[in-house]
């Protein structure tokens, strides 16, 4: 009777690892009122292939006034991408089109509002710094964090 519970236990632990590497590839960020992410850090596992990342305004203002997205590029990129994200303007989710410096972006989203977005880390580096960062006007300044792939 013991083996069977220990071969159970074995099973369900497996299960549990596959379960929790997954979860490893997807990350949750929320964007405050205050012009604020709840983390300053997002460390991706080398493993992921893919990566997603859901965005959940807790704020209560439109995204015209208060709207939040994130921007994930070298953090070399960053302040220009952030510029060239103000000329594009709301229409275009603050991102210029076609950037080749933005490695992903989401939408803007107003208070109370998520969002979802996924990208592929084949041509991500661990040895590259790299940041993210709110596009909307005038919040990339303290809106920002460390994005990095790790071991």
């Amino acid at each position: 009777m013991k083996s069977i519970a220990m071969v159970g236990a074995v099973m369900l632990a497996g299960l549990f690892a596959q379960s929790a590497s997954a979860n490893e590839c997807v990350h949750t960020v929320e964007a405050t009122a205050s012009m604020a992410f709840n983390v300053k850090e997002i460390a991706v596992k080398k493993s992921c292939k893919e990566v997603t990342i859901n965005l959940k305004n807790t704020g209560t203002m439109a995204k015209a006034i208060m709207g939040h997205n994130i921007v994930i590029t070298k953090t070399a990129d960053m302040t220009a991408v952030a510029n060239d994200g103000m000329v594009a303007g709301a229409d275009k989710n603050y991102v210029k089109p076609n950037d080749a410096r933005v490695i992903a972006a989401s939408t803007v989203i107003g208070g109370g509002e998520t969002t979802t977005f996924k990208f592929k880390t084949d041509k991500l580096s661990a040895k590259e710094a790299y940041s993210f960062f709110c596009s909307f006007p005038g919040h990339s300044g303290i809106m920002k964090g460390t994005f990095k792939v790790v071991g």
